[in-house]
């Protein structure tokens, strides 16, 4: 990619591809990332898909402890009179890992919550969370239930962010259960 993309991007190359392969209406299973697209794809066309599966689902607005808002006001002081260099600590891995093109998508695209559009998402829609996710709480999945008007919310038991490999005759016997309705 030659420019930063943002989450818009995403949505058009997933919507040029249905388009290109004459794909119409597909059931959509979506993770993490997947399902930030698949949930804006969603609230800007309710046609484009029929039924969606989100699990480990991003793009809510996180909660932000005590330490956190501490360590963010402080960034955002420092970052005014110190070198960027000098504030890597501030930085997750993965961020730093990334190319100039790929960090400017990455902030675009982590700047961009979807809380506001959940209510436009008409799909039957089910999501699937781990109770031990710490990529996306369970608290994001409860939000994610309470945005979506016709959802239903499975908390699969001792799994995390990938709960379809931690438990997959779980995921894949609700999922089932889910599509075949």
């Amino acid at each position: 990619m030659s420019y930063p993309y943002s989450l818009s991007d995403y949505v058009d190359e997933v919507r040029e591809y249905m388009d290109k392969n004459r794909i119409k209406s597909p059931h959509v299973v979506a993770h993490s990332f997947g399902a930030r697209i698949a949930v804006k794809a969603a609230a800007n066309d309710p046609l484009l898909f029929d039924k969606l599966v989100l699990t480990g689902a991003a793009g809510l607005k996180p909660r932000k402890s005590l330490y956190k808002r501490i360590k963010s006001v402080e960034f955002s002081l420092l970052k005014r009179f110190v070198k960027k260099e000098k504030l890597q600590r501030f930085y997750s891995a993965d961020y730093l890992a990334l190319d100039d093109v790929m960090r400017a998508s990455f902030v675009k695209i982590v700047g961009e919550t979807l809380d506001g559009v959940l209510p436009r998402v008409k799909n039957r829609t089910l999501i699937v969370f781990g109770d031990k996710d710490r990529e996306t709480p369970l608290y994001m999945a409860k939000r994610y239930k309470r945005g979506i008007e016709n959802s239903r919310l499975v908390v699969i038991r001792d799994a995390g962010h990938f709960a379809f490999i931690d438990k997959p005759y779980a995921f894949n016997m609700e999922v089932r259960e889910f599509l075949l309705e």
